[in-house]
């Protein structure tokens, strides 16, 4: 299984985006090129959470018998809250191990 670099450069420009309308404006970091990446995951992540809310709301728009909701709306916006948390998890997990090889590099 070939991975997409496509939406993860995608992802990171977006990611991007977001850490610049977070900070109100252009750092010398990233003036300089660079990214302020804590600005960046926080920007992720609260993506994540906000597709997790979607979820939640159309899950319960529909369990409340809202006529303007069908079960197939329901079931995309699961998969993709999802699909964006396991997302989250696996950066996670290569963010842990980056840290642990770094801390096991001699000095």
């Amino acid at each position: 299984m070939a991975i997409d670099t496509r939406n993860l450069e995608a992802m990171l420009s977006e990611l991007r985006a977001a850490s610049a309308v977070a900070r109100g404006g252009a750092s010398p970091a990233a003036e300089a090129g660079g990214a302020d990446f804590g600005q960046a995951l926080k920007a992720a992540i609260d993506q994540v959470n906000a597709a997790q809310r979607q979820g939640q709301q159309i899950t319960q728009e529909f369990v409340a018998g809202n006529g303007n909701v069908n079960l197939q709306d329901v079931m995309i916006n699961l998969q993709k809250a999802s699909l964006s948390f396991q997302q989250m998890v696996q950066v996670r997990n290569r963010l842990v191990t980056a840290y642990q090889d770094v801390m096991n590099m001699p000095v």
